[in-house]
């Protein structure tokens, strides 16, 4: 009998197991396994047909950094332009609030594939008109570059969906603590900057790692103004060799590797910034 009592642990004690996030599936992300098979699939298609698949692979390399890269830098740009956006939609100065939201409607109204041909065909050439009314030559010479082009537009487009996302995890933030940060003798950019936005980032993680998955795909749409990256890359293999179903089926599944490792990387970052109420 008193074995039984020193080896029965106390009743406010839990085993480490019980514990919910103290399981070992609790602090891995299972979805890695779909991440292991569709690497596993692309390497099987090396292997059935290595001329075929590891050519192309090696062909889209570049556009597959071009890729990425223009997420990442329109990706970062777009987190600045929507915590602007977000904040001119809370601001109480009818002017700054205006456009603000003048911003965000005219923007969400228009498709990202528009407003990218948009800012490379049509902006160069009021750049160009603009520049035979002032008679500065470089003005007049305006080439627009096809990447910063595409960046822009793709910073426009998404900041104006980011602005929402911040005005949303801002407004969900308690009314008392910017109260409170104010009795402290902060101002109200002092408050913002220390006791809001740092609630309101943790808020708002789970839509800008989904915003930043959806640019990722989307930057697909950049091959149409002369950017070449992943998709354009695929095109013009394609073209070279006759093989859409090959090479179509490698580019998605490139791209599906790049997004399932995005969505785990920002599934980690939830985990470990998870707000607490």
């Amino acid at each position: 009998m008193t074995e039984q009592l020193k080896s029965k642990p106390p009743a406010g004690d839990k085993p480490l197991a019980r514990i919910p996030g103290a399981e070992p599936s609790a602090r891995i992300d299972a979805w890695w396994w779909l991440v292991a098979i569709v690497v596993g699939l692309i390497i099987l298609l090396v292997v059935i047909d290595n001329e075929t698949y590891w050519n192309l692979i090696v062909f889209v390399w570049d556009g597959i950094q071009i890729t990425f890269g223009v997420t990442v830098v329109a990706f970062v740009l777009t987190l600045l332009a929507g915590l602007l956006g977000g904040l001119g939609r809370l601001s109480k100065n009818r002017f700054i609030y205006g456009a603000a939201t003048l911003y965000v409607e005219l923007i969400r109204g228009i498709p990202l594939l528009v407003q990218l041909i948009w800012w490379y065909f049509a902006f160069p050439v009021i750049i160009q008109g603009l520049g035979r009314s002032l008679g500065v030559d470089a003005l007049s010479n305006y080439q627009a570059p096809a990447i910063a082009m595409a960046v822009l537009g793709l910073v426009f487009c998404y900041g104006a969906y980011m602005s929402e996302i911040y005005r949303a995890g801002i407004q969900s933030i308690p009314k008392g603590q910017m109260e409170a940060a104010r009795s402290l003798g902060m101002n109200y950019f002092q408050a913002m900057r220390y006791v809001i936005l740092p609630q309101a980032v943790r808020v708002i993680l789970p839509p800008v790692g989904n915003e930043f998955i959806a640019l990722l795909k989307d930057s697909s749409l950049v091959s149409v103004v002369a950017v070449t990256d992943l998709t354009r890359r695929g095109r013009e293999f394609m073209s070279t060799h006759f093989n859409p179903i090959e090479t179509w089926t490698m580019v998605a599944l490139l791209y599906l590797v790049m997004t399932l490792l995005s969505a785990r990387i920002v599934g980690w970052l939830e985990r470990r910034n998870k707000f607490e109420r």
